[in-house]
């Protein structure tokens, strides 16, 4: 399924060796003073099955995990294996390693002078951020299920649609856990500004999930988000996505209008109706 050319120091699925030898004390040091940071901040802020992650995969030993080593913890639980890419990756590489159980990350690590804000996800996003809950059962299926449909979407031509339920779920989800709103998206407890606005901020709007609505909405890629979308369980957020039918979903959408980032909606869970202050003062791009 893989058609992309890779880069010449990459396999054919766009792989490549993570090069742990290579990195440097300072890159050590940056991953553990970020990893020390959150996770003070995320004790009361993340659900217990992201803590949890941390301590199945033993994330707080010092320094920049080896892939090698967290994949066999990884895999013992569910199945899965992180594997290093030289950076972003074509849409049908990502759904295919999704689909089969890997999830790609960047092997760089950003610059001090970048620790609260960088262009492109490097490693601390992407395992401190995304690999804790892969070794959830449950999201670890959602996960593999997003992947699936990520190659079923490639024929519907609906990959805005589709990229719109990772960001809101994955990248910047919330999820109600003992009568609160707890964080797990990957985007939120990588951050260390947004997983204060996130929950704190009244700002942005927080509404319940809706799978139509979800993909009717563009996002904020260059600051914190207008809106929130709160999950009641991964289950339901596996379940949602395993009953899809998506293809008449995808047509149904096509002659929809999309929904402001700051607009709520008449048919909208409305958890808090946010002042968008924030937004108001920031032109975003979106997607």
């Amino acid at each position: 399924m893989i058609t992309a050319a890779p880069p010449e120091h990459a396999a054919a699925d766009w792989t490549i060796d993570q090069r742990w030898a290579d990195y440097t004390p300072a890159d050590h040091a940056l991953w553990d003073r970020l990893y020390a940071r959150q996770t003070e901040q995320l004790a009361d802020r993340a659900h217990p099955a992201f803590l949890d992650g941390l301590a199945t995969l033993d994330l707080s030993k010092p320094g920049i995990p080896d892939f090698e080593e967290m994949s066999d913890r990884l895999e013992a639980v569910t199945g899965w294996r992180v594997v290093a890419v030289p950076g972003l990756v074509p849409d049908a590489v990502f759904y295919q390693h999704l689909a089969e159980r890997r999830f790609v990350a960047g092997n760089f690590i950003r610059s001090a002078s970048q620790i609260d804000y960088l262009e492109a996800p490097d490693v601390f996003h992407d395992v401190f951020g995304h690999v804790p809950l892969l070794s959830d059962p449950v999201f670890a299926d959602y996960m593999q299920a997003y992947g699936q449909g990520g190659l079923r979407s490639l024929k519907f031509d609906a990959l805005t649609r589709l990229s719109r339920l990772y960001w809101y779920t994955v990248e910047f989800g919330l999820v109600r856990h003992d009568g609160d709103l707890k964080l797990y998206g990957a985007g939120i407890v990588s951050s260390h500004g947004e997983s204060v606005f996130a929950l704190d901020d009244a700002s942005p709007h927080r509404i319940g999930f809706d799978l139509g609505r979800v993909m009717r909405t563009p996002y904020k890629i260059d600051d914190y988000q207008a809106l929130y979308v709160v999950i009641d369980s991964f289950e339901q957020l596996l379940r949602t996505t395993l009953d899809t039918d998506f293809a008449p979903l995808y047509t149904a959408l096509a002659t929809q209008p999309d929904i402001a980032i700051t607009d709520l909606q008449p048919g909208d869970t409305v958890i808090n109706r946010g002042t968008q202050r924030h937004g108001k003062t920031v032109v975003a791009s979106v997607g």
